[in-house]
This record gives structure tokens, C-alpha cells and sequence, in this order.
């Protein structure tokens, strides 16, 4: 069953998780959730993003956040975020982008981009 559409009500607390990439242990050491952090702590600096309590753990964050009368700040905060932990751990193993690793992982992805939408409630069949 699809998720409910998501409605943006400025002027809220806003529990925001965030998993890692396939699922991976992307953060499970200290040196990568410390730049996790340091990006977190940008985002506040910059944006004046108001954090009330934040973990993170080997695969995946929490981010309980205040949303101040709808300036963006929580959207443009998590794409710091997010964007700069990933490009710097990119670059730090050498890794680049999401690669197709198998023929199973090609099959799994062609499925999920063909019932993403019928998932989502959009369509009732692929072909559509």
C-alpha cells in the first residue's frame, strides 16, 4: 500500500529520518557520523535550522527539528546535509554515484521503477 501524500504545515516540529544509501552501513564509524554532525551543525549555522534533539546511527538519522514559520529551512538544510555527506564520503573510497552491481540488482531496479508509480497510487498498472 502506498504512503499517504505528504502535506508541508509550516510551523511544526518535524521528525525527519533519513537511511543510507541500499541500506548500507554507511555512518558506522565515528570518523563518518562526526562529518555527519559537523554538515548537521552547518546546516544550523547557516540556515538557523532550530535542532531539538538528533542520532545517528550506523545506517540510518533521526532529526527531530523546528520548522519557524515556513522559511525552507529544513529543506535546504537536509540537502546540505545529505548532499555533502554523500559527496565526501564518495570521495574519500572513490565511489561514484549508484552503479548497477549485478544483473539480480538491474532486474530489482527495473521492477521498482516500473511499480513506483503504481505503488504511489498514480496508476493502477505499469503501462499506464
Amino acid at each position: 500500500m502506498a504512503r499517504a501524500k505528504r502535506h508541508y504545515i509550516p510551523g511544526q516540529i518535524w521528525h525527519l529520518t533519513h537511511l543510507c544509501h541500499k541500506r548500507e552501513f554507511l555512518l558506522k564509524f565515528v570518523k563518518e557520523r562526526r562529518k555527519w554532525l559537523q554538515w548537521l551543525f552547518e546546516a544550523k549555522r547557516r540556515y538557523r535550522l532550530i535542532i531539538l534533539n538528533y542520532t545517528v546511527t550506523s545506517n540510518h538519522t533521526h532529526l527531530l527539528v523546528l520548522d519557524e514559520k515556513g522559511r525552507d529551512v529544513i529543506l535546504e538544510s537536509i540537502k546540505l546535509l545529505a548532499g555533502r555527506t554523500g559527496q565526501e564520503y564518495n570521495l574519500r573510497k572513490k565511489r561514484q554515484g549508484a552503479f548497477i552491481e549485478s544483473e539480480q540488482h538491474l532486474l530489482r531496479c527495473l521492477a521498482y521503477i516500473d511499480l513506483n508509480m503504481v505503488r504511489n497510487g498514480v496508476v493502477t498498472h505499469p503501462l499506464e
